[in-house]
């Protein structure tokens, strides 16, 4: 996003807030896309994106796979270690800080407009939440 200048220096708790965001819009956009148009239906489908539980099992995969470059695994920390000094009562802290974590990433990669590898991300996020979804998985 140009206008920002020296995102790089940004604590994780401020690129979480840019990345819920651009995560929120990319999501909505999906629903809308995939053909989904009842208010209630999407706004209940698109909670199983974007929650902290959510974005924790994303974070988790993408861990596991060595899919984080070196970059983005400080973001990672950064996000993850960041000090909210409040937490959803529908989630536990550690969960809290990973879906943190993902959303201090995601808004790392916008700021820094890296297109290719922030779309990478939102892809293999819902990719993710859609294999869970469908193995029956909560």
């Amino acid at each position: 996003m140009p206008g920002v200048k020296d995102y790089k220096q940004l604590n994780g708790l401020t690129l979480a807030y840019m990345g819920d965001a651009v995560y929120e819009k990319f999501i909505r956009e999906h629903l809308l896309v995939s053909g989904k148009t009842k208010p209630n239906l999407l706004h209940k489908t698109a909670t199983k994106y974007v929650s902290a539980k959510g974005q924790a099992k994303v974070l988790n995969r993408l861990l596991e796979s060595g899919f984080l470059t070196e970059e983005e695994e400080a973001i990672y920390r950064r996000g993850r270690n960041a000090k909210s000094h409040s937490v959803p009562k529908n989630t536990d802290l550690a969960t809290y800080n990973l879906s943190t974590a993902f959303e201090a990433v995601i808004g790392y990669l916008y700021l820094g407009e890296e297109e290719k590898r922030l779309n990478e991300w939102l892809i293999l996020a819902v990719q993710t939440i859609e294999e869970e979804n469908l193995d029956g998985k909560k």
